[in-house]
This record gives structure tokens, sequence and C-alpha cells, in this order.
């Protein structure tokens, strides 16, 4: 029996060196396998046989120890090691690895949850993040607004190429000097233009209610307009020194159109504000007296970058005999230090937005310097491009910026698709109010930086250590596309191995703690990169010489009592 029980045991060394062979064999077979985890095989003795229990100390003498004759080995466990392995970088937008605890989450085709380490992602040609093997990739969507909808596992959709998007501006911040020592502005410009009499020649002079039909020249016997002729203003100009042309307008005139209807058209199409907090009387009138009367008077806005430049040629008429029927005379210059900027805003739709804004200096004290801003806009809706009431920028004794009135703009964009009103804030924290050193060019102005954006289409992305998918369109806008979300549990060597480096849950892993990357115990994500192979090569080559020797004494000790019982049935014969 003893010779049996020896053959009986090397069975068993066999066995169990055979099956840590097995396992080694897996894990050098995975070294290249992504994110694998290596495995190894936990042996632990079988049944002894007692020959002896043993007994304890007596006054006489010692006690003795059992005698016991084991019965071989066995397999205890497969233990698996989720030790992290090294991180490789792909340079691919796709590849993720975990550093640190935690699974992706996937979902099969039968809807169920899988977790693997494995971040070989793609995207799938209806563009939602697939593992290799196709499984969706789940974690947490966007709103409308790209905000993050915590809490709801669902597939992630990155849109390449098929998602645009537009921003409308909020903000607009300013950078410059305004000239402290620059002359404060008192006056507008003021053009008058020849006198217009009501009816033919003896006529009274006109006046705001005297038709067009019926308005005429002195001298003249045909009156300078006729129902249908259009008046354009084409080469007018606003500013310093000629200053810059405002955009072409058209006034066709109508069996009820008065000579205050052009007046009221002119006035909008120069911009002029008639904001009472700007002083004097700016605007487009008819002269009522002496020397003035039957005269259109138009008078613009202080400031020498609100100047007003009408030359005879600037109004045409399609009236073949009168084309160019306006001259008019400036009696009186704009003056006053002022500086003019534009900058380009942008609605909702993200169409551009062109925005002048002119500011004017109109106060000197003991507390520092006042200056008035004056906005408009081309692209107003409504019948004027001035936006609404001028606002003012105070500074003190150093120059620094201590206060600022009506610093929204808001445009109409009636008819336009977009959002209405677009509303912008001014903001001039980077603008001091100091001496300028260059009287060539002393006051300075200029955008520095808007909110806004104009239509872009999504053509890059990156993942963020949290996990957060951020996407990059081609108008520089970034927006959140969605989050990975993890998966860690209690006992994760309790996990279930499966096909395609996927792991199921098992009864003795827990069920699954759900969270971002980063939070809660989980790991973060290294982007652009995959896990490696956690599999020490050296270490199984070790353990593969180890289990070879086993094997192999294992068999000696079963040719050896094979031997021995040979010699005993010798013995017999």
């Amino acid at each position: 029996m003893g010779l049996t029980s020896a053959m009986y045991t090397g069975l068993t060394g066999l066995n169990a060196n055979q099956l840590r062979i097995d396992t080694i064999g897996n894990n050098v077979a995975n070294v290249n396998t992504t994110a694998f985890k290596g495995s190894r095989a936990n042996f632990e003795n079988q049944f002894s046989l007692t020959l002896s229990g043993g007994s304890g100390p007596s006054e006489t003498s010692g006690g003795t120890n059992p005698s016991q004759i084991g019965l071989g080995t066995m397999l205890g466990s497969i233990q698996k090691s989720f030790l992290a392995g090294s991180i490789e970088t792909t340079g691919l937008p796709t590849d993720m690895a975990i550093e640190g605890a935690g699974f992706f989450i996937v979902r099969t085709p039968t809807g169920e949850q899988a977790y693997t380490r494995d971040g070989s992602f793609k995207l799938a040609s209806d563009q939602v993040l697939v593992s290799a093997n196709g499984y969706q990739v789940q974690g947490y969507g966007v709103d409308q607004d790209f905000n993050i909808v915590p809490g709801v596992l669902g597939d992630l959709v990155i849109p390449l190429g098929t998602l645009s998007t537009a921003r409308a501006t909020t903000e607009a911040q300013f950078d410059g000097n305004l000239d402290a020592s620059g002359s404060i502005a008192t006056q507008g410009t003021i053009l008058t233009s020849q006198v217009f009499q009501e009816g033919a020649s003896g006529g009274p002079a006109a006046t705001g209610a005297t038709l067009l039909t019926n308005v005429y020249d002195t001298g003249s016997n045909a009156p300078l307009f006729a129902e249908n002729d259009v008046i354009t203003l084409s080469t007018v100009r606003k500013g310093a020194n000629g200053g810059r042309q405002l955009p072409e307008a058209h006034f066709t005139v109508a069996a009820t159109s008065t000579l205050s209807d052009f007046a009221a058209f002119l006035n909008d199409r120069l911009g002029i504000n008639a904001d009472p907090a700007a002083g004097g009387t700016p605007g487009v009138t008819i002269g009522t007296v002496a020397p003035d009367e039957g005269k259109i008077i138009i008078q613009g806005n202080a400031g020498t970058e609100n100047a007003l430049t009408i030359d005879m040629a600037d109004i045409q008429s399609t009236n073949a005999s009168f084309n160019a029927p306006f001259e008019f005379t400036e009696t009186q210059e704009a003056n006053g230090e002022s500086v003019f900027t534009t900058f380009i805003a942008y609605d909702s739709l993200g169409n551009p937005v062109t925005v002048d804004l002119t500011t004017t200096l109109v106060e000197k004290n003991n507390l520092g310097t006042t200056w008035r801003f004056y906005a408009e806009s081309a692209q107003d809706s409504d019948s004027s491009p001035s936006l609404g009431l001028t606002g003012t920028v105070s500074f003190n004794n150093d120059g620094q910026l201590t206060g600022i009135t009506n610093d929204t703009l808001e445009i109409d964009r009636v008819g336009s698709g977009a959002l209405t009103p677009l509303q912008i804030q001014l903001d001039f924290s980077g603008v001091t109010s100091l001496a300028a050193p260059y009287a060539a060019n002393p006051s300075t102005l200029v955008m520095s930086t808007q909110d806004g954006y104009g239509m872009g289409t999504l053509s890059n992305f990156a993942v963020g250590t949290d996990g957060m998918i951020v996407g990059t369109f081609t108008n520089g806008l970034t927006r959140s596309l969605g989050q990975i979300a993890l998966a860690t549990f209690a006992n994760a060597e309790g996990l279930v191995s499966d096909l395609n480096n996927l792991y199921r849950i098992g009864p003795n892993s827990g069920n699954p703690m759900i969270s971002t990357p980063g939070t809660l115990g989980a790991g973060t994500i290294a982007s652009s990169s995959l896990e490696l192979s956690n599999v020490d090569l050296t270490r199984e080559f070790i353990g593969l010489i180890g289990a070879s020797t086993g094997f192999s004494a294992s068999g000696r000790v079963i040719s050896t009592s094979n031997d021995l019982l040979n010699e005993l049935m010798s013995i017999a014969r």
C-alpha cells in the first residue's frame, strides 16, 4: 500500500505542475495582448495519512509530535493579478488606458454590460465609440447645450465632420488708451443744403410736410423728384479726415413721401444718435427760420470721429433731369478728441455682425476724465444703425477705469432667424485714459477678445484625465461631447473572464460601482494610449523552470515506486 500511495502522490504532482505549466503558457501567449492580466496557479496539500496523533507532555516525559504522511498536492486556486500594466502612447484619439482601478463599460449585442481594461476603441460608421469587437462604449451624454447629463449611461457619439455649432457674442473686451490730454468735444458737424421751395418758381419755402414730388430747386420749373424715383446714398463718409464710407442706402419716392420722410431716412442712415444725454440737438431737420428756411439741416454728434462729409456726388437720383439733387455746405465742423474702432460679433446662428464704436472725450474735472461712446451696426435690422442710447466710461486721476454706463448693446436681428436682440456687454477694464506720448496717434482703442463664434464643424476631439470627451470645431470653439464612465468592484479578482478581453460579473466580484474617472476610487484616463499586458516574462520563465522540474521530480517518484514494486514481485517469484 505504501508504494501504491507513493505512485498516486507522484501523480498529483504531475497534475499540479501540468496546471501550472498551462497557466504559464497562457500568460506567455498573451504577453502582447492589450491590458491582459496574468494569472498564477496556487497549490495546497491534499489529505495526510496520520500514523500517530502525537501526545502531550507529562511529568516524566516530553510529548510526541503527530506522524503523518502526505498524500500529494492539489490546485488551490488560479489567481488573477490586476496589477497595472505599462502605458504605451499610440497617438490615436480613440485609444484610452486606465491609470488606476476600474474597467471600461461596454454594451454587448444582447444588451448586457461587460467590462474591459482594453481601451483600443474606434468610431463606427454611425459615429458611435465602440470596442475592437464592435461593442458600444458606455458613458454620459450631453444635452443640447453640451452639458453633461450625469447618471444616465448610454452610447457615446462623436459626430466628426457632421456636427456644426455657433455661439452668439455676449461680451467684447477692449484694450487701449484714451488720450487724456485731448480737447473736449463740444460740437458736431452741421451741413445745410440749398433752399428748397414748394411748387414752381416763386412758391413758399419747403417745409417738412412738402411732398417730394412738389419740391423744387430755387429757379427751377420742374420738381426735383417724381414718383418711383430712387435716391441713393452711395459715398457718404463719416469720421475725421474723410473718415470711412457708410453703407449704400436707397430711398424710393412714393406719392405720399414728404421732405420730413427723407430727413428721417437721412438721420437713420447717417447713424446720428439723438440721445439727450449726449447734448446738443443732433439730427436731420427742415429749417423753418431764416436764413435756413426751406433747407435740410444735418447736425451730427460731437467728436471728430463723428464728423460727416457729404459731397454733391454722394447722393444720386434716378431722375435724369436732377441726378445730383442735393448740395450740402458745411457750416460747422466737428471737434474734440475721439477714436473709432470696429469689431466683428456673431449672432446665435453664427452670422457675423459688424459693430462700429466711436468714443469721444466729453469732460475733464478734478476726479478724472469722462468719455462718451456711440455704437452703430449696419446689420441692425431696424431703420437706423445707431444702437440705442450712448454710454459713458469714466477714469480717475491715475487714468484707471472707475465706472461705465449703458455698457450693454442691443442689436436687433428681426427677420434673420437668429435670437433677437443680440446683447453684447462691453468690457473696458483693459482701457486706460492717460496723456498719449505721440500727438500723431493720440487715442487707441481695439477689441482684444470676444466670446462669440461663427459656424464651425467638429473636426477633432480629445479625452481628458477625467474622461471628458472635448470636441474642437473649425471655428476654434470647444465643447463637451460626453464623458467616459468606469466601473469598480469590491473584488475585481472575482470577475469571470470572457472572450475578447472582457469580464463579466462573478458570484464573488460584487456589483459594479459606476462613476466618472478620478472619483469614488476609480482611476484616471490616459488618452491616446493603451495599457500593455502585465505579464513579466522573466518571472514566467523562472516559473516554467520550477514547474518542469517539479513535473520531472514527480515522474521520478512514480518510476522509483515502480522499480520497487518490480523488485518486490521478483522476491515473490
